[in-house]
């Protein structure tokens, strides 16, 4: 197994550069129309499609008519954990809820000469999470969506999953999930975009999938919102020779064997350190449990990029955008405000990105395929919207009219300024009665 090895300042290399950063998330036209039909048979034909699909896709049955699993029935599982797993999603569930408490916003009032201005935040209503299932079992998924919904005030919190592990379901009611139902794929993002006769409308959807979930959220996106489309998970790491070969490759394992598609890329001034991360990747490939995963994706994917100095792998950072950002270097604190782009950044060698994953504290849910350019980690800001609030005082509506219906005329509205016209002259009439009443 090799590491292909990337220059960036030679130009024969500028091909492969090129086709490093290049991490579009693009579905085959063969996903896209059949995501489409899995959608419409399901806002048409509600339960009955849903019902449809989960048998054909998963084999599964609705119970008694539903596939709501009974409150009592899931969050019972948390007594039923192991007292080691239930402690750790107990203690990562409360150190997510205290960093995510600090996003907290509180709207504002200004009052501007006789115009109030207001901005209300308000949590949404109800939210559907989306968490793989199946032979998968991902508990921590569950804690980064649903514990800052409830941080944010979020009032109904909607699981969906294509077969729960009792993991989950702990964690689920850990996390503070009202309902949980057993559907995944397509047509779970469908019923919680459109709503069925069982199945609520949510406002937004959040949560990683596959490719065909994945597809469908972004078809329902402007029906509900959603929080990304997400690609194949990444991590950058910047090494210098001070790095240590054994964990710059365990971590670069660690994000292989998530997909065969993960990209596991690493920045380095050092071809030393290149050399020693390619023997480490083969010495402890093997004993992973995941090892053909891990391997398809080295192979396919697995990058180490040589570059002159520092600076040079910070610019190289920021043009890569990437999900998680490993800095093993000298003086790693001293980088990070340079680091623009990253979903997030983890400083020195000891901040493994698995720590980041499970326990730590942020969100693990974070942009991909270089949208970290542009978006943010999930976070409680995702759950609330905001709302312009403005009142006029007559005062204000009298000074400001002529501007108002100045900005129309220049536009071709002509609506937009008789509605400002009536007012002013309704205004001025009752002030010239008043003041003959006088």
């Amino acid at each position: 197994m090799r590491l292909q090895i990337i220059r960036p300042d030679l130009s024969a290399d500028r091909e492969a550069v090129r086709a490093l950063l290049d991490r579009s998330a693009a579905f085959s036209p063969d996903v896209e129309r059949t995501v489409a039909e899995i959608l419409a048979a399901v806002r048409d034909d509600g339960d009955r499609a849903v019902q449809r699909f989960t048998e054909r896709f998963d084999g599964r049955a609705p119970r008694d008519g539903s596939y709501e699993r009974p409150a009592a029935s899931w969050r019972r599982a948390v007594d039923e954990l192991d007292p080691g797993v239930r402690a750790a999603l107990e203690q990562a569930a409360d150190r997510i809820r205290q960093f995510h408490d600090r996003q907290r916003e509180a709207g504002y009032e200004l009052a501007l000469g006789g115009v109030t201005l207001g901005m209300r935040v308000a949590p949404l209503a109800r939210v559907g999470l989306y968490v793989p299932g199946g032979t998968a079992r991902y508990p921590s998924s569950v804690l980064m969506t649903a514990v800052p919904a409830r941080v944010a005030g979020v009032e109904e919190i909607v699981m969906v999953t294509p077969g729960a592990s009792r993991e989950t379901l702990a964690a689920a009611a850990i996390a503070g999930v009202d309902r949980v139902f057993e559907i995944g794929g397509a047509q779970a993002v469908a019923a919680l975009a459109y709503g069925t006769e069982t199945i609520p409308r949510v406002d937004k959807i959040v949560g990683p999938g596959n490719q065909w979930v994945a597809a469908a959220k972004r078809q329902v996106y402007g029906i509900v919102d959603i929080d990304s489309v997400a690609g194949p998970s990444e991590v950058l790491i910047l090494a210098d020779d001070s790095a240590e070969p054994r964990w710059v490759a365990a971590d670069l394992l660690a994000q292989a064997e998530h997909d065969v598609e993960a990209r596991p890329i690493l920045v380095t001034t050092s071809e030393a350190v290149a050399a020693a991360v390619e023997a480490e990747l083969v010495r402890q490939l093997p004993a992973l449990s995941r090892a053909d995963i891990a391997r398809a994706s080295i192979e396919r994917y697995g990058r180490a990029v040589l570059v002159g100095d520092r600076d040079q792998a910070v610019a190289f950072a920021n043009r890569y955008a990437p999900e998680h950002l490993e800095i093993h270097m000298r003086d790693a604190r001293a980088l990070v405000p340079a680091l623009r782009t990253s979903g997030a950044i983890f400083v020195g060698g000891l901040a493994a990105e698995a720590a980041g994953d499970y326990f730590a504290g942020g969100n693990h849910v974070l942009p991909t395929g270089g949208a970290a350019r542009h978006a943010s980690p999930l976070g409680v800001y995702d759950f609330c919207k905001r709302t312009s609030v403005i009142e006029y005082s007559r005062e204000a509506l009298l000074e400001h009219a002529d501007a108002i219906m100045c900005l129309a005329e220049v536009e071709g509205l002509d609506a937009h300024g008789r509605s400002i016209a009536i007012r002013r002259d309704d205004l001025l009439r009752a002030s010239s009665d008043q003041a003959d009443d006088e």
